[in-house]
């Protein structure tokens, strides 16, 4: 996602474009800038849905698009982006680390925020735990992954929000999915729709995919 496109899609969306037109200009010429400017996007910025928004937007809101624009806008690369990123993520509110979440993807740091996506993996909010699981989710390792998909059966958020489902899921994911729907049947409930959707297509013998032949092997 980048700065210019989320900029255009601010542009009539922010309750004061003037103030983050200066933040954006201000992160640019002192990334430190970020610390105090990050936490204030949302008062200052609006925290109301995107509407209509790109695929690639779904679920974002206002304030989100805006902290992302920030840390788009740091000039850092590598570790020095990364440390960036984790202090705002470990010192934030849930709506600042979703929007860290969220901006992964968009900053250069390579694979060295997987251990954030863990910690939010490991909450109980569905916010962070949705977020986490958006494009950047392609650098956990694939029990990781799996574990989070299964959280969201569990917690019942919507597998939509699992970026790449469809070409991840494997065999293994399958049988844990299988093993959910005998758990919860027993105890008389079912599987969400989606999930039992998936299992279905896991189940019905598909050929091997690359996670199978690999763990096969």
């Amino acid at each position: 996602m980048t700065g210019g496109y989320l900029a255009d899609v601010l542009k009539d969306q922010a309750a004061d474009p003037a103030w983050l037109a200066d933040a954006v200009g201000r992160v640019a010429r002192d990334p430190a800038a970020v610390a105090g400017l990050f936490p204030a996007a949302g008062r200052r910025c609006g925290r109301e849905p995107l509407p209509d928004p790109d695929p690639a937007l779904t679920g974002w809101t206002v304030d989100d698009a805006a902290r992302v624009l920030l840390l788009t806008a740091m000039p850092l690369t590598g570790a020095a982006l990364a440390e960036q990123v984790g202090a705002l993520y470990r010192y934030g509110d849930a709506d600042e680390k979703r929007a860290v979440l969220r901006a992964l993807p968009s900053v250069d740091i390579g694979d060295t925020g997987v251990g954030l996506l863990h910690d939010a993996i490991r909450t109980n909010d569905p916010r962070l735990i949705a977020a986490a699981l958006g494009p950047y989710a392609s650098h956990l390792d694939d029990e990781m992954w799996r574990q989070a998909v299964i959280k969201c059966v569990f917690m019942g958020i919507p597998l939509t929000v699992v970026a790449g489902l469809a070409e991840r899921a494997d065999g293994e994911l399958g049988r844990m999915l299988a093993d959910l729907d005998q758990e919860r049947r027993a105890a008389g409930r079912t599987m969400p729709a989606d999930a039992a959707a998936l299992l279905s297509l896991l189940t019905s013998d598909p050929p091997a995919r690359p996670h199978d032949q690999k763990e096969a092997g």
